[in-house]
C-alpha cells in the first residue's frame, strides 16, 4: 500500500548555500564572459612564456588587462615578439612594466626600436618611456646625436641600456660632457662612454671638477689621474672624499706584509679603487657602509678576489647556507678563504653531520670557517669514514705535504758517476798483471 506523503511543516525561508551562490554566479552571462576573458589572457600570457605560479597575481594588480580588447593585447604582445627580444627579457619587461601592453603604446614605438640597437636596450627604453611619458621623437633627437658623435652602434646601444635618463638630455648637455672629457686628455672617448655611460647623469661643477681637485690634493699627479681615468673610467664615479677614506683604510691594514704588497703592486690609486669596489659590492648584498668598510679592514684578502668570487660567496653564505650577511661582520674571515677548496668542502661536511645526527649542536659560521685544516679534519671527517669522499681532497693533499722534498730531488743529491777513461783501463790491466 502506497504511503501517503504529509506536506512539509514550519518551513523556514530558503537561503541558497555558498555552492548555490557560485552556480547562481556562474549562470551570469557577464560573470561568465569575464571568467573566459581572463582565462584567455592567462593562456595568451602563459603561451609567450609567462610563469603560471603568478599569473593570477599578476592580473589582480593589472585589471586594465581584463578590461581592454583581448586581441589588442594579442597584438601588442607580436610587437614585442617583431622586436625580437628574447622571451626572459619580454617576460621581465611585462612583469615590471606592465604598462607596456596598454592600446596604442607599442605601435608608436614599432618602427623607431626596429633599428641596430640590441634587445637589452629596446627593454630599457620600453620601460623608461612607458613609466616618464617619452615619446618617439625624443628618442630618435638622442640616437642621432650620439651617432653625431661618432658613436657605433654598440656604443648606442650600451648608453641606453645603462643610463636611459640619456632621453630626457638635451644635445648641448651631451655635448658638455664630451668637451669635459676632451679637456682632460680622455683618448678615446667612444671607449669611455662605453664601459662608463653613467658619467652623462653626473654634474661637471658640483662633481667631477671637485672630484679632479680632490685627486690632486691628495698627492697624484696629472698623468697619474689621467693614466687611471683612461684604465679604469668609473673611477669619476667616486664620490667626493671616498678615495680618501679608502686610502686611509689601506695605510691601517694590520695584515702580513705579502698581502699588503699584492694589494699595492698596481699602485696606490689603484688600490684604493678596488677597495671602494668590494664595498659597494657588500652594501648592495646587505651591509651598511660602515660595517663594508670594516668587513675589509679586517680580512683585506678580500681585495686581492674578484668581484664575481666575492658575490659567489656572499650568495653562497645567504642562499645556501642560510646565514644573514650581517654574520660577515662577526666572521669576515669567511671572504678571505678559498671558495672551492675551504669553504664548499666544509659545508657539505657538516652538512652531512647534521642531517644524520652525527652533529648534537650548532656548529655556526665562526666554527666553520676559523679552525685550521687539520683541526677541522680531525674534528668533522677523521672520525667518519663517510666523510672523507665528501671533503674530497684531504687524503691526496695529505700525500702531497709528507713529500717534503721536490719530486726529483734525490738526482741533484745524488755523487756524480766517474768516467773511466782509456789511460785508466791501461793501468787497471797493468795492476792485474803484476798480482798475477
Amino acid at each position: 500500500m502506497a504511503s501517503k506523503l504529509k506536506p512539509f511543516t514550519n518551513l523556514r525561508r530558503y537561503k541558497p548555500s555558498p555552492l548555490n551562490q557560485n552556480r547562481s554566479l556562474s549562470s551570469n552571462p557577464t560573470s561568465q564572459s569575464n571568467y573566459r576573458k581572463q582565462t584567455s589572457l592567462a593562456n595568451l600570457l602563459q603561451r609567450h612564456g609567462f610563469p603560471p605560479s603568478s599569473l593570477r597575481h599578476f592580473l589582480s594588480r593589472n585589471t586594465f588587462l581584463s578590461n581592454s580588447d583581448l586581441s589588442e593585447t594579442e597584438a601588442s604582445l607580436s610587437i614585442l615578439l617583431s622586436l625580437k627580444l628574447p622571451q626572459k627579457q619580454l617576460v621581465s619587461l611585462i612583469n615590471d612594466c606592465p604598462n607596456v601592453l596598454r592600446p596604442n603604446f607599442l605601435r608608436k614605438w614599432k618602427l623607431p626600436l626596429s633599428g641596430t640597437i640590441s634587445s637589452s636596450a629596446i627593454k630599457t627604453v620600453l620601460e623608461h618611456s612607458s613609466r616618464f611619458g617619452i615619446n618617439p621623437d625624443k628618442f630618435h633627437e638622442c640616437t642621432n646625436v650620439l651617432k653625431g658623435l661618432g658613436f657605433c652602434d654598440s656604443t648606442v646601444s650600451k648608453v641606453l641600456e645603462a643610463f636611459p635618463n640619456v632621453l630626457a638630455l638635451n644635445e648641448v648637455e651631451i655635448h658638455r660632457k664630451v668637451e669635459f672629457l676632451i679637456g682632460i686628455d680622455v683618448p678615446n672617448v667612444e671607449r669611455f662612454f662605453h664601459v662608463f655611460p653613467e658619467i652623462l647623469g653626473i654634474s661637471i661643477d658640483s662633481k667631477l671638477k671637485p672630484l679632479l681637485d680632490e685627486f690632486i690634493r691628495i698627492g697624484f699627479s696629472k698623468e697619474e689621474i689621467k693614466k687611471e681615468i683612461f684604465r679604469e673610467p668609473r673611477v669619476l664615479g667616486l664620490e667626493l672624499g671616498e678615495l680618501s677614506r679608502c686610502l686611509e683604510l689601506i695605510k691601517s691594514l694590520k695584515c702580513r706584509e705579502v698581502i699588503k704588497d699584492e694589494i699595492l703592486k698596481e699602485g696606490l690609486f689603484r688600490a684604493g679603487f678596488e677597495v671602494k669596489v668590494r664595498v659597494d659590492c657588500l652594501c648592495r648584498h646587505g651591509l651598511i657602509r660602515r660595517e663594508a668598510f670594516k668587513v675589509v679592514w679586517k680580512e683585506p684578502r678580500v681585495v686581492l678576489y674578484e668581484v664575481d668570487e666575492v658575490e659567489k660567496k656572499v650568495e653562497f653564505l645567504t642562499k645556501r647556507m642560510g646565514f644573514h650577511v650581517k654574520c660577515l661582520a662577526d666572521v669576515p674571515e669567511y671572504l678571505g678563504v678559498n671558495f672551492q677548496k675551504q669553504i664548499v668542502p666544509r659545508y657539505d661536511v657538516v652538512e652531512y653531520l647534521w642531517l644524520r645526527g652525527g652533529i648534537g649542536c650548532d656548529v655556526g659560521l665562526k666554527g666553520l670557517i676559523k679552525p685550521s685544516m687539520k683541526r677541522f679534519y680531525n674534528l668533522y671527517v677523521k672520525p667518519y669514514p663517510e666523510c672523507e669522499r665528501i671533503f674530497g681532497k684531504r687524503r691526496e693533499d695529505a700525500r702531497v705535504r709528507k713529500q717534503r722534498h721536490p719530486a726529483g730531488l734525490w738526482k741533484l743529491m745524488k755523487p756524480p758517476s766517474h768516467v773511466t777513461t782509456e789511460e785508466d783501463v791501461v793501468n787497471m790491466k797493468s795492476f792485474v798483471e803484476s798480482l798475477a
